[in-house]
């Protein structure tokens, strides 16, 4: 069980901080004058933050004489402010020679003016370009440090690392130390884990203190504790370095961390640590620990965790806020009486002219609810029509006959095997599914989505060029319903086939969004039964769109959202979609209404991704804000928060039975989550790229995924997981954490197979109703890269 850890004075070595003051009368001369030049050229933001400053840092001495200005510190105040608007990158008074002349053509107040006349030359870069090495030297120590520590030690020890290493970076830059900075992130940053690759791209674009301020993921880190698991034992060694230099040592340190040097490498760690960091200590052994559960609950959570309106206490644990949220209901949706009756009915008919009594009919045993969880009644759903349609018999005839001629997949099958064996080969494919793979090729901008009809008739996809193309997979031709004929024509399905285009192409063009095309959704009403009728898109234009199928057309444009659409996902029970969108919202909607049902509304980042729950109860979504949220779809409270990643998620999926989130993203790795409970399962990692999609088979015991590194991979849900072994020299094994560097680290045991294309990410993974997968992506050949 985790505990808070108490104050810095009682568990971490405190650093004194001087005290406040109202210091609104009594700013020093030479920070008055920068904070007027500040207004006065339109920088409020960086005025009112040296204000804060000043009142939170200056000492309270209202005898204390008026500060004269000095020449270099004026300068060496106002150049980190100063950016060239041509170059944003580059200091405007970079150049000694041209000082004098830029700051006298700002269009100053008089007595700037004044002050600046009375300035000899002298440039910026000269006064800002002193190395900090104490930065460097801190964060090396440390490392150094942590690399030194015993094997049982350095899981919990690393993700201190990424958080010190972004406040560092800070520090300089908003210093003005911009050499600093690059030098001292090419120095370190390969060091880190590459889940934080995503990140650490980002903080190397921010070079001035004024992009500091104004990045949101930066002040963030300036204004939230940063959380890091570590075991009671653990933080004591931590604690003993950070006071006395002692408790871990790298090869070949020599005398450790003793002198003046490792004091000053310390003391900004231990700043950091004091003023940024917030150690949730636990009594476990580490040795009992998985190495992936350190990072697990790690990071700025306390604005990620939903807070109860009109509450006085914040939470901090993810784990507290899914408990206080009861129990969710995650077993199948019952079938309405009267489809019931009738599908018993036709399945029963189809049985005696098959001469097959024994076949199953039984609606209720193909829906039987899991162990352990709890199915919802029929007035916990969704609003539906109150009367069936043939089709939806037809689909649950269907799905009756899928699950009597499903492939069964066992990956289990393949459990202490050895690959290499003569029965290895026979077991791979009880275990392993069969691939069907779709690549387009020529498509010089890019088609970001695609996806596979439910009847595996059709296949969609949505390209950059902002339109939409489709694919017969049977090799028929698309004949859309002319135009040119009255409804009294139409007397029965014969009649209206006649009214269909005479000649027709096996792909069609769907045309009418003005931006590009992000996510296509077949509607889910038909199952397996016939192909779909409507497909919806999602767009940068803000839009989503209802496209007929018969007649190959527009019907509905959805407007609501207030930037582009990232994701568009229907119901399993159709009717009703879901769509993400870069407005940090997730939206409800009905084909029957332009407007929006409801608003999720909580993330902090982008909604990159969204998908119900197969009982339609309950909606998942992920985000650029590194977690991924369950959703009550009627009431559009959050349920749950599962807070695990280290970078965007940019997809998920849940498993056929209701009980599994499995989540990925730019961090390279899969999280599977225990909806119920709120809890992460296991770390499934192997991809070397991000990773786009997501997909269960239909016995939710085998994951397939898809990325930009060109591969499609298999994993088995059910085993324990974990890092590999590594196998010392007289041939024993046993687990241990490798750096983040090590090559062989990054694949878990439980991955079961990975499956390379030439040249192929992959946009799309998906299972049919009887466990063919389908993967689809754009060839890039070698001259677009």
């Amino acid at each position: 069980m985790s505990v808070a850890t108490p104050t810095g004075s009682s568990q971490s070595p405190a650093v004194p901080s001087p005290g406040n003051q109202d210091a609104a009368s009594n700013i020093p001369a030479t920070d008055r004058v920068i904070m007027e030049y500040l207004r006065a050229r339109g920088h409020t933001g960086a005025a009112k933050a040296l204000l804060e400053e000043i009142e939170a840092a200056s000492p309270d001495d209202s005898t204390k004489q008026p500060e004269t200005v000095g020449m270099k510190e004026f300068i060496e105040r106002l150049s980190v402010f100063a950016e060239k608007p041509s170059r944003p990158g580059d200091n405007i008074l970079k150049d000694s020679g041209s000082v004098l002349q830029e700051l006298g053509t700002m269009g100053n107040p008089p007595n700037i003016q004044t002050l600046i006349a009375s300035i000899g030359s002298v440039g910026a870069e000269e006064l800002l370009s002193h190395d900090p090495t104490y930065h460097q030297e801190g964060f090396r120590e440390l490392e150094a440090w942590v690399d030194g520590s015993l094997d049982m030690y350095r899981p919990e020890f690393r993700p201190i690392l990424f958080p010190i290493f972004c406040h560092f970076y800070f520090d300089l830059i908003q210093k003005g130390f911009k050499d600093a900075a690059t030098q001292f992130f090419s120095k370190f940053s390969g060091s880190l884990s590459p889940s934080h690759s995503a990140t650490l791209h980002h903080l190397s674009t921010l070079l001035l203190p004024a992009h500091v301020q104004n990045d949101e993921l930066a002040q963030r880190f300036r204004n939230e504790k940063y959380t890091i698991r570590m075991s009671r034992s653990g933080f004591s060694l931590l604690v003993g370095w950070l006071t006395e230099g002692f408790g871990g040592e790298a090869f070949g340190a020599g005398d450790g961390f003793s002198g003046e040097t490792g004091k000053r490498g310390r003391a900004q760690v231990m700043r950091v640590v004091n003023n940024h960091l917030r150690f949730d200590v636990t009594s476990s052994n580490p040795t009992t620990v998985s190495p992936y559960t350190w990072e697990e609950s790690t990071g700025l959570l306390s604005s990620l965790i939903p807070q109860a309106s009109g509450s006085k206490t914040s939470l901090t644990n993810p784990q507290a806020f899914n408990t206080s949220k009861g129990v969710l209901k995650l077993g199948p949706a019952p079938i309405p009486e009267d489809l019931r009756v009738e599908s018993e009915r036709v399945l029963r008919d189809q049985a005696m002219v098959d001469r097959d009594p024994s076949v199953q009919y039984d609606l209720s045993l193909s829906r039987v609810v899991p162990q352990g969880l709890i199915a919802p009644t029929e007035t916990d759903l969704l609003p539906r029509p109150p009367s069936f349609k043939t089709i939806d018999v037809e689909r649950e005839v269907n799905s009756v006959r899928d699950a009597r001629k499903r492939i069964r997949l066992d990956p289990s099958a393949l459990a202490n095997i050895d690959p290499n064996s003569s029965q290895a080969n026979a077991l791979r494919a009880r275990a392993l599914p069969s691939i069907c793979a779709y690549t387009l090729h020529d498509v010089a901008e890019g088609a970001p989505c695609c996806t596979f009809s439910p009847d595996t008739s059709l296949m969609a996809a949505g390209f950059a060029e902002s339109y939409i193309r489709l694919w017969s997979l049977k090799g028929e031709k698309l004949r859309g319903l002319r135009s040119d004929f009255t409804s009294s024509s139409v007397k029965d399905a014969a009649s209206l086939n006649k009214m269909r285009e005479k000649k027709g192409s096996t792909t069609r063009k769907l045309i009418g969004h003005s931006g590009p095309v992000y996510s296509v959704a077949f509607d889910s009403l038909s199952g397996s039964a016939a192909p779909p009728k409507y497909l919806l898109s999602a767009s940068a234009d803000a839009t989503t769109r209802l496209w007929s199928l018969d007649t190959f057309t527009n019907v509905v444009a959805f407007q609501g959202h207030e930037n582009p659409i990232w994701d568009v996902k229907w119901s399993p029970m159709g009717i009703y979609f879901a769509t993400a969108s870069r407005d940090r919202t997730a939206r409800l909607w009905s084909t029957d209404r332009t407007s929006c049902l409801r608003i999720y509304a909580g993330h902090l980042s982008d909604v990159d991704c969204v998908q119900f729950h197969p009982n339609s109860l309950y909606l998942a979504t992920g985000s650029s804000d590194w977690t991924a949220r369950l959703w009550d779809v009627q009431r559009g409270s959050c349920l749950r928060v599962f807070i695990g990643h280290q970078g965007a998620v940019s997809t998920l999926a849940i498993s056929p039975d209701g009980r599994y989130l499995a989540t990925a993203g730019e961090d390279l790795a899969i999280n599977l989550w225990d909806i119920g409970s709120g809890k992460r399962i296991k770390k499934m990692t192997g991809h070397t790229s991000s990773i786009y999609s997501l997909a269960f088979s239909a016995e939710s015991s085998l994951l397939v995924s898809g990325g930009a590194d060109w591969t499609a991979r298999t994993w088995d849900v059910k085993s324990a997981g974990g890092p590999h072994p590594k196998t010392l020299k007289n041939g024993s094994a046993f687990n241990v954490s490798r750096n983040y560097g090590d090559d062989d680290s990054t694949e878990t045991v439980d991955l079961l197979a990975t499956f390379p294309t030439k040249r192929t990410p992959i946009t799309n993974v998906q299972f049919t109703s009887r466990n063919l997968c389908l993967v689809g992506g754009v060839y890039l050949s070698p001259e677009t890269r």
